[in-house]
C-alpha cells in the first residue's frame, strides 16, 4: 500500500491556479444567470437584461476561448518561468475589460482575479524573494492598468472593486512571502541539525577510536617494555609477553575492524558492561589486579548509557596501568534510584589523564560522555593517596544536545 502524501504534492499550484479559474468563471455566469431570471424583475443597472454579452453575445465565446487559452500558457509555464506564467493569466484582465467595453463600465470581476492572486501566492511562496516581488508587481500594474485604461475610454469605474483586488493581491504576496521564509528557515534548520549530527558522529568515533586503541596500545607498550628488559635474563617471561602483545593487538585489529564494519553499515556488537570481564584480563596481563565489585540490582540500560560507563571504566583503568604506578584498582558498579553509577579507586601516585604520555583525551572525553547523557562526573586526587574516578548516569536520561563536548 503506497504511502499518503500531502495534498499541495499531489496537487500541483498549476492545477490549483487553473481549477480557482474554472470555478470563478462558472460561478461568474451561474451570477448572471441569476440576475437575469429572479422572480421579482427589475434591471441592473447600466445593463439590458435581454441583451447582456455574458449570456447572449458570441463574440464573449471568443474572449471566454482565448481567456481560458491564457490560463493554460500561464499554468504551464508556472513551474518553469514563474514571472511570464503571472503575466500571462493576469492578460485575463483583456478578456475582462472587452466584456465591460460594450456596456460602458469597468469593473473588474474579483472572482476571476482571484486565479492570478493564487499565482502570486505560489510564485511567492516557492521561488526566491526577489521573482515574488516581480510577480506581485506585474499583478498589480495590472489592476492598475486596467483602471488607467477604463479612464482614458471615459468607461465607468467602481474604484471600490479594485482597491479590493490590489488588496487581495498584495495580501496573497504577503502569505506566499511567509511561506517562502519559513521554508527557507526549515531548510536551515535543517542543515544545521544535520551539521551538528555529523559533528557529534565525528566526536564519536574520535572518543572510541581513542578509548578502543589507547587501552590496548598501553597494554602493549608496558609488555614490550617488559619483554625487552627479561629478554636474555628470563627468555619464558619474555615469551610470555611477547604472547601477550600478539594477543593485544589481535584484539586490537580485530576492534578497529569491528569499527570499520559500523562505519559501512554493518552490524556490529556494541560495547558495554559486559566488556569487564575481558578489560579485567587484559590489565591483569598487564601486571595491575582489578577488583569489580556489583552492587543492586542490574537494570537494562540503554545502549548510549551502558557503552558510555564502560568506556569510563576503561580510561580509569587505562590511567591506572599508565601513570599510576600502583598494581591494584577497585571498580564499582551500582544500580540505585533508576541510575547506575560507577567508580574507579587506585592507591598510585594520583597522577591525572593529562599527565606524561597522555593524549588529553581521557578526562575530558569522560566528563562530555556522561554530562551528555545528563550524568555526573567527578575525577580527581584523594586525600589519603591515589585517584578516584566517579560517574553516575540517570537509565532513562536523554541525550542533551546543548552540552559542548570536548575530547
Amino acid at each position: 500500500m503506497s504511502e499518503a502524501r500531502p495534498l499541495m504534492t499531489r496537487v500541483t499550484p498549476a492545477r490549483v491556479v487553473a481549477c480557482v479559474w474554472v470555478l470563478s468563471t462558472l460561478s461568474l455566469f451561474i451570477a448572471q444567470a441569476l440576475r437575469l431570471k429572479r422572480p421579482w424583475g427589475g434591471t441592473v443597472v447600466g445593463r439590458d437584461p435581454s441583451s447582456d454579452p455574458l449570456m447572449t453575445d458570441h463574440r464573449q465565446l471568443v474572449v471566454l476561448i482565448a481567456a481560458a487559452g491564457l490560463v493554460a500558457l500561464g499554468c504551464r509555464l508556472l513551474g518553469r518561468r514563474p514571472v511570464s506564467a503571472v503575466a500571462a493569466v493576469a492578460a485575463l484582465m483583456a478578456s475582462v475589460f472587452a466584456v465591460n467595453y460594450d456596456l460602458h463600465t469597468s469593473a473588474i470581476a474579483p472572482d476571476q482575479y482571484v486565479a492570478v492572486c493564487v499565482a502570486v501566492f505560489f510564485v511567492a511562496a516557492g521561488g526566491g524573494r526577489r521573482v515574488g516581488i516581480w510577480c506581485a508587481a506585474l499583478a498589480f500594474a495590472g489592476v492598475v492598468g486596467y483602471v488607467a485604461a477604463s479612464l482614458v475610454l471615459g468607461l465607468r469605474v467602481d474604484t471600490s472593486i479594485e482597491v479590493v483586488v490590489l488588496l487581495i493581491t498584495v495580501l496573497a504576496w504577503v502569505l506566499g512571502d511567509a511561506r517562502r521564509a519559513e521554508r527557507e528557515h526549515a531548510e536551515q534548520l535543517r542543515a544545521q541539525v544535520a551539521g551538528r549530527a555529523v559533528t557529534a558522529e565525528r566526536l564519536r568515533i574520535a572518543r572510541d577510536l581513542h578509548d578502543m586503541v589507547a587501552h590496548e596500545i598501553g597494554v602493549v607498550a608496558l609488555q614490550a617494555g617488559a619483554a625487552r628488559l627479561v629478554v636474555l635474563r628470563r627468555p619464558d617471561a619474555a615469551e610470555q609477553a611477547l604472547g601477550i602483545i600478539e594477543d593485544t593487538s589481535r584484539t586490537t585489529l580485530a576492534g578497529l575492524r569491528r569499527m570499520v564494519a559500523t562505519l559501512h553499515d554493518a552490524p556490529a556488537d556494541p560495547v558495554g558492561l559486559e566488556g569487564i570481564g575481558r578489560l579485567v584480563a587484559n590489565a591483569r596481563a598487564a601486571g595491575v589486579r582489578v577488583d569489580v565489585q556489583w552492587r543492586g540490582r542490574r537494570l537494562p540500560l540503554p545502549p548510549e548509557v551502558d557503552s558510555s560507563v564502560f568506556r569510563v571504566i576503561q580510561e580509569s583503568v587505562t590511567n591506572v596501568i599508565k601513570h599510576s604506578g600502583t598494581k591494584q584498582c577497585r571498580v564499582s558498579v551500582g544500580f540505585e534510584d533508576g541510575a547506575v553509577s560507577v567508580v574507579v579507586v587506585d592507591s598510585g601516585a594520583g597522577s591525572d589523564a593529562g599527565g606524561v604520555g597522555s593524549t588529553g583525551y581521557g578526562l575530558p572525553g569522560m566528563r562530555a560522555r556522561i554530562e551528555i547523557l545528563h550524568g555526573e562526573f567527578s575525577a580527581g586526587p584523594r586525600p589519603e593517596g591515589g585517584f578516584r574516578v566517579a560517574a553516575r548516569v540517570p537509565v532513562s536520561a536523554p541525550v542533551s544536545a546543548s552540552v559542548s563536548v570536548e575530547v
